[in-house]
């Protein structure tokens, strides 16, 4: 019964949340009259708002992209919503969210992760299966440029914005975390050269999350923010169908545990025009004392 009412309590705080956004969305709109077959017009061309990160923002899977959420024109409003998990030889992890673009100019998202600690949680003296629990708040504008019209060289920009909130505040402080809460700044360039149907990002993080966020921000080796780095490179091998891989550093603030930069290869597949599957394999390397996270990700993405 507990159970039943936190996810019930889960899924009303995401309902309240898609309605409170759509109701600034419409208030940004009322400015600027417009049809309303117009606010769902689908003009993206498929797979070109991305899908969703692990931080729930549009982009590749560990990284944030310059692109914006939903399927929608600079004529309307864009939603999408993902679920992902990732199966790691010692943890599991898996997050759920929604995003909303607002005439392909803004967006807003949020999105929950829970880090499974399985039987490491014991060893730690959690307990077996102790999860990790966070809430991300993130907005991004799109500053210049298109993702694939415009000028060859001139890339889509977005500045984006990450707050997160550990949902286990004392836990991440008996780790060594300075704080339970963090906001990352980031700044995104991504490019889609549609005759070479190859599509680039690199984007440059202000953090100071550790594991993402999930074990708190800052530590003992590092209590300020620093400039990490986040690439992604991929092939569009038909219009339904991507292949990619991606990098990200991440730093390694705990005195506890060493954190490792992180990469994966991902296969992107639009299953339909508003449904996009994708696969990948992801090396988070050590985890709280755990070398060796490696394991598949899949994540299922629906967007209009």
């Amino acid at each position: 019964m507990r159970d039943f009412l936190q996810a019930r309590a889960r899924v009303g705080a995401v309902v309240h949340l898609v309605l409170q956004w759509g109701a600034i969305a419409l208030a940004l709109l009322s400015a600027t009259p417009v049809r309303a077959d117009a606010l769902v017009d689908g003009g993206k061309l498929v797979l070109t708002q991305g899908i969703s990160s692990i931080e729930g923002a549009s982009g590749g899977g560990l990284a944030s992209w310059a692109t914006i959420a939903g399927m929608e024109t600079n004529r309307g409003i864009g939603l999408s919503g993902h679920v992902t998990g990732i199966a790691l030889p010692d943890y599991g992890w898996q997050s759920h969210g929604v995003a909303i673009g607002i005439k392909d100019r803004l967006e807003l998202s949020y999105a929950r992760q829970n880090f499974d600690t399985r039987r490491v949680g014991a060893a730690l003296g959690l307990g077996r299966g102790f999860r990790f629990n966070q809430d991300i708040y993130a907005a991004k504008l799109k500053l210049a440029g298109d993702l694939v019209y415009g000028p060859a060289l001139l890339p889509q920009i977005s500045i984006g914005v990450q707050h997160k909130r550990s949902l286990d505040p004392a836990i991440v402080k008996a780790v060594g975390a300075g704080s339970a809460s963090g906001t990352d700044f980031t700044v995104s360039a991504t490019k889609l050269f549609l005759s070479k149907s190859v599509l680039a990002d690199a984007t440059v993080r202000l953090t100071k999350a550790n594991q993402f966020g999930l074990l708190g921000f800052g530590g003992p080796r590092r209590s300020a923010r620093s400039v990490q780095f986040e690439g992604s490179v991929a092939y569009m091998l038909t219009p339904r169908l991507v292949v990619g891989a991606e990098y990200r550093t991440r730093p390694d603030n705990l005195r506890f545990a060493r954190e490792n930069d992180a990469y994966d290869g991902f296969v992107a597949w639009a299953v339909k025009r508003n449904v996009t599957v994708t696969a990948a394999f992801a090396d988070v390397g050590s985890v709280a004392t755990v070398k060796g996270q490696r394991g598949a990700l899949l994540s299922l993405q629906l967007a209009i």
